[in-house]
């Protein structure tokens, strides 16, 4: 078994190892909370900085439109935190996808009642904890009571017993039981195989374990994964914060708009 102190020596040194910066051939797919957006203490909360949607803009010009944010938000809330931003996006762990032509399509069923019915149950029984609706997903947040991480678990895990076709996803102080089948990674997937994405190198940026599967697609397609904090992962490079990952895409805008005039020059990139 590994060491506190050891895993603590090796976040610090992936911590040094920034990404390089984004190349004319990547594909970007973004998190949300936790990446471009710090974590706030209930979803309605967070504070989308001014300058996130000038820069998200810059970054899918300088990429030819490939910048896809993929979140456990529902789209439609993905779209009111970065108006009048309409990005390509993933929403609900890939139960949700809009195609870069703006094509729409969703996974439409209920969770199954006895999990609803469950969730709600800890909601009465605990009011610290926060009971959230979305299209074909439940989530119990408990990051305002941390020590009942195990009795929503396992509430939950029950409730879903002999419900195949749903799962439970366990991310930053959240259980979210979700349709099985969808995921980051199957979004991701789905998105290379679209204009504009095409063809190119896949780059992922994400702070949370629901990241990780998309981590993994990333790699497996010869592209980069970008891990956003602290903590275990598959990604190779770090950014340690929201504010990091916002400088790291300004400074990748400029560098590619750079390469641009060159070319348009008739230089060499």
């Amino acid at each position: 078994m590994t060491s506190d102190n050891a895993d603590n020596a090796d976040d610090t040194e992936d911590d040094r190892l920034a990404p390089p910066l984004l190349n004319a051939r990547n594909a970007l797919f973004l998190d949300f909370d936790g990446t471009l957006v710090a974590i706030a203490p209930r979803p309605q909360d967070v504070h989308v900085a001014p300058w996130v949607v000038p820069t998200l803009r810059q970054v899918q010009a300088a990429l030819g439109g490939a910048l896809a944010v993929l979140s456990g938000r529902p789209i439609e809330e993905i779209d009111k935190l970065l108006a009048p931003l309409l990005p390509v996006a993933a929403g609900v762990h890939g139960a949700q996808r809009r195609s870069g032509n703006g094509q729409m399509w969703a996974f439409d069923a209920e969770p199954p009642d006895l999990v609803v019915r469950a969730a709600h149950a800890l909601g009465r029984h605990h009011p610290e904890l926060l009971i959230e609706t979305k299209p074909s997903a439940i989530v119990v947040h408990y990051r305002a009571a941390p020590g009942l991480e195990t009795i929503c678990r396992t509430t939950l895990a029950t409730a879903l017993q002999g419900h195949r076709d749903w799962m439970l996803l366990s991310g930053h102080a959240v259980c979210e039981i979700k349709p099985r089948g969808f995921s980051k990674a199957t979004a991701l997937h789905a998105f290379m195989e679209e204009a504009p994405f095409a063809g190119r190198v896949p780059v992922v940026i994400g702070d949370d374990r629901t990241d990780e599967d998309a981590f993994v697609a990333a790699l497996e397609s010869g592209g980069l994964a970008v891990k956003v904090g602290p903590g275990n992962t598959v990604a190779r490079y770090r950014l340690g914060t929201p504010a990091a990952v916002l400088r790291w895409l300004s400074t990748s805008a400029e560098a590619l708009g750079r390469g641009t005039r060159r070319v348009d020059d008739g230089e060499e990139p």
